[in-house]
């Protein structure tokens, strides 16, 4: 029986931008991000715009923009911003539109992608960002894998030859087989972290007691 996990999950990503309204309009008109706040906000780096980004109404933000990135950066420490699509249909209908106007003349190093365990469309934003768009498959193998993914092919085809390359790949298997070895590596994780956090907060509360009793030895009693 899987146990309990700790309450932590990822929720947002934010990243500094050169320039914010090029990159809203950027992750609204292709991604269809939906500005959910903006404004300006005084930070320990200064005074810096910000735009808040989300595709869910239960989630305030998914994505943050905050301008005030130098440009011309000698390294982007970013490796990629990755989005999960719903099918194949979809992938294929970004590799189009990625391909053509307006975002032809945006966007830059347009790679269709295959890692054996997702299909993907990777391609670098308008400051250089990269971002992947990909959906899963049913298989696992060994990462990290790469092989260039062929959009020309049908569907039937494309799927034929993902399982026929994989097959000869280390550590080929079904994903559903190597979720249920990671779900149980997880369980230990979550197990051992929740002793860490019992034992933290135990550590606390231990601390604050010793405190509130040693000022409490320290202040002077009223003598009569």
């Amino acid at each position: 029986m899987a146990s309990k996990k700790p309450d932590v999950s990822f929720s947002h990503f934010g990243m500094w931008v050169e320039n914010l309204p090029r990159m809203v309009r950027f992750y609204t008109g292709l991604l269809g991000y939906v500005v959910s706040d903006r404004g300006p906000l005084n930070t320990p780096t200064g005074r810096h715009p910000f735009a808040f980004l989300t595709r869910d109404a239960a989630e305030h933000h998914q994505l943050v923009l905050a301008g005030g990135r130098p440009a011309k950066l000698a390294f982007n420490p970013i490796n990629q911003l990755s989005f999960r699509v719903d099918s194949l249909a979809t992938l294929r209908a970004y590799y189009a539109r990625v391909t053509s106007k307006p975002y032809a003349a945006l966007v830059s190093d347009i790679h269709p992608v295959c890692h054996g365990n997702a299909l993907s469309l990777y391609f670098r934003d308008p400051e250089g960002n990269r971002i992947e768009l990909y959906i899963d498959t049913p298989w696992y193998v060994n990462q990290p894998m790469r092989l260039i993914l062929d959009f020309s092919l049908s569907d039937t085809a494309l799927w034929a030859w993902v399982k026929n390359a994989m097959q000869a790949k280390p550590g080929f298997q079904p994903v559903e087989r190597w979720r249920r070895n990671l779900q149980r590596e997880l369980n230990a994780a979550n197990l051992k972290l929740k002793r860490e956090l019992a034992a933290a907060l135990a550590g606390a509360r231990r601390k604050a007691s010793a405190a509130k009793n040693s000022a409490a030895k320290a202040t002077p009693r009223n003598v009569r």
